[in-house]
């Protein structure tokens, strides 16, 4: 163990869309960290600025050949890096690498992992393989022809439209009629060079996060989602009553322990690490796969915090568990 109290680096902001949402999870968690046992520090990344930030200024800069935060004359040398970017360069593998060049322990899965999981369409086609279930897809490269005749032949309408690698349902479409598949299929492209398109699977959404360490197998209780929108878009994640989210969910208890073994089961195939969340559908009585989020949202409202309050613990002992997990 170090022998002074170590440092910690929340790191947010990111180069994707989910900039804003990215930041107010770093606050959240950067306020829970324990100060008993660590030193948080909160960098906000975008593009090549990588800021120290304190109260909304900024008070130094993190160095980018050994992420070591310089405040003032001062330099403190960072331990552990906890990532809460959402979408690149924190969720993809990107600054997973860049850390494991460096020997900085961080709070996610390996590069391979969090690659694997950020792709949803090599990670669907890798779940397959364990017979997860899941609406079928079909994959187009940005500028790829739309035959929107062969696609809804195929899927069928209704059908979700949304970017390959990206999050918090920016570029998603839910598209009823086909002459709108179009252009849903170029607005995806504007967040991702491609663009699923999904077969629609009506039920309701249900979420459960996974965290794993030497000393504990936590699987959270599972949060039913029941949006007033359309669907689980961006403005249903993140106003405030445009979604009920029940915790524990109302599920009969063999279907709550499936989706807890489901999700404890996807966390291993993945290689994940840390905090994980899984989001499914439940139709007919089985639950049907949508994907992975190996940084999930952690402002206060989000679901992790959710169901970590669900369990009766506190954030702070839950980020306790992972950092002191890879530091040791």
């Amino acid at each position: 163990m170090l022998n002074h109290k170590p440092n910690v680096a929340v790191i947010c902001g990111g180069d994707s869309s989910e900039f804003v949402i990215s930041v107010k999870s770093g606050q959240n968690v950067y306020e829970a960290i324990d100060r008993e046992r660590f030193i948080p520090w909160l960098v906000q990344m975008k593009g090549k600025e990588w800021l120290v930030v304190e109260n909304g200024s900024t008070i130094g800069f993190a160095n980018k050949s050994d992420f070591s935060l310089h405040i003032g004359n001062d330099i403190h040398p960072v331990d552990f890096a906890y990532i809460t970017i959402h979408g690149t360069p924190g969720e993809d593998g990107i600054l997973q690498g860049y850390f494991d060049l460096l020997k900085i322990p961080y709070s996610t899965g390996s590069v391979s992992s969090s690659a694997l999981t950020f792709n949803k369409w090599h990670c669907n086609n890798f779940l397959r393989n364990f017979g997860v279930r899941m609406a079928k897809t079909i994959k187009l490269d940005r500028g790829e022809p739309i035959d929107v005749e062969a696609i809804t032949g195929k899927l069928g309408l209704p059908v979700f439209v949304k970017p390959n690698a990206a999050g918090s349902s920016f570029g998603v479409t839910k598209v009823k009629n086909a002459p709108d598949l179009e252009t849903a299929v170029r607005h995806a492209w504007e967040e991702s060079s491609e663009a699923l398109i999904d077969q629609y699977i009506s039920g309701t959404e249900f979420t459960c996060g996974v965290l794993k360490t030497g000393s504990k197998n936590l699987v959270f209780p599972v949060t039913e989602v029941l949006p007033k929108n359309e669907f689980f878009d961006f403005e249903a994640k993140y106003t405030p009553g445009v979604t009920e989210e029940i915790t524990p969910a109302r599920l009969p208890e063999k279907l709550f322990i499936e989706c807890q073994y489901l999700s404890s089961r996807i966390y291993d195939w993945c290689g994940c690490s840390g905090i994980v969340r899984m989001d499914y559908i439940l139709h007919n009585g089985r639950f049907y796969f949508l994907e992975v989020n190996t940084t999930p949202g952690m402002t206060a409202t989000s679901f992790i915090p959710q169901q970590i309050r669900a369990m009766d613990k506190t954030l702070s002992e839950i980020l306790t568990l992972v950092i002191e997990e890879k530091i040791n």
